[in-house]
């Protein structure tokens, strides 16, 4: 039988985020090494893996690990052949995008609009775009949401409680009509879902703020301005620098990131020729209580 992995956490150096070395996702994991993983992500919140080359099977049998697949609600992005791995992408076939190109614009956390939002996402990186001179784009940026919940006051964490944001699956893209038409119907038939402006991890339980201003649009028996100013004073606090971890991609890379203490954002600084093709899993069925 072969001997266990020798693996390595290295923090990022920034407010969460660590590197795992010595580890090859494509292989089985025997229970102690997922323990030290798990455990691992549940400290960082962010792990990244470097220099692996993963088959769809694999991705999902790895990520299976942290939970249950999810439906995905974009599945004409989805791959024929693996439908719960979804095509975060730039490309275009005839016209048309092939994958989900416009994931991640705005700060958020995934699909915060479920009654049981998904504890993981990841994403493993097939395609990046580099410029004739080298420089890598389309960096993804995360914010702790954790971090950003222990600094704040303690009269605004006491305002905090029992409060209840709504969150919409088009958020303010809806108002502004930047969604793709196709998207957008899929949007439309989601109801909004109210959840608790902060929430409780469910393995750490440390607090996290869980609003931000791409997907929330009110806050429940509260005047609409009032609301949004409370929205926005917090979502942010979780994105101010001090709390960011910001990943530069290679190809090869796989990174995984706590929906329960995590938002991000994927910078759009690139476009066609420049190619970005990303697999993404979520998996893990949460429960949201303050």
């Amino acid at each position: 039988m072969q001997d266990a992995p020798v693996i390595e956490i290295v923090p990022s150096g920034a407010a969460l985020g660590a590197e795992v070395r010595g580890i090859d996702l494509s292989k089985p994991l025997d229970a102690k090494t997922f323990a030290t993983l798990e455990a691992a992500f549940n400290e960082h919140s962010v792990l990244y893996f470097r220099d692996q080359d993963l088959q769809p099977e694999e991705l999902i049998d790895y990520a299976r690990r942290f939970g249950e697949v999810q439906t995905l609600l974009l599945n004409h992005y989805a791959m024929k052949e693996h439908p719960e791995i979804l095509y975060v992408s730039n490309i275009q076939e005839n016209g048309k995008d092939i994958g989900y190109a416009d994931a991640g614009s705005v700060w958020h956390t995934d699909m915060s609009y479920e009654d049981n939002p998904p504890r993981a996402t990841m994403l493993h990186a097939r395609e990046i775009p580099v410029t004739a001179d080298g420089t890598v784009l389309g960096d993804t940026l995360f914010a702790s949401a954790v971090k950003a919940y222990d600094s704040l006051s303690p009269a605004m964490k006491d305002r905090l409680k029992g409060l209840r944001a709504v969150h919409d699956v088009a958020g303010r893209r809806r108002k502004k009509g930047t969604a793709n038409p196709e998207d957008q119907k899929r949007h439309e038939a989601y109801r909004l879902k109210p959840h608790p402006v902060t929430r409780s991890h469910p393995w750490t339980g440390r607090k996290a703020i869980y609003v931000n201003k791409g997907e929330c649009c009110a806050i429940e028996g509260m005047d609409e301005a009032e609301a949004l100013a409370l929205i926005d004073e917090l979502a942010d606090t979780v994105v101010r620098n001090e709390f960011i971890y910001r990943h530069k991609w290679a190809v090869g890379d796989i990174i995984m990131w706590d929906n329960c203490a995590v938002q991000h954002l994927a910078l759009k600084d690139y476009k066609l020729p420049l190619r970005r093709m990303m697999w993404r899993i979520t998996v893990g069925y949460t429960d949201v209580y303050e």
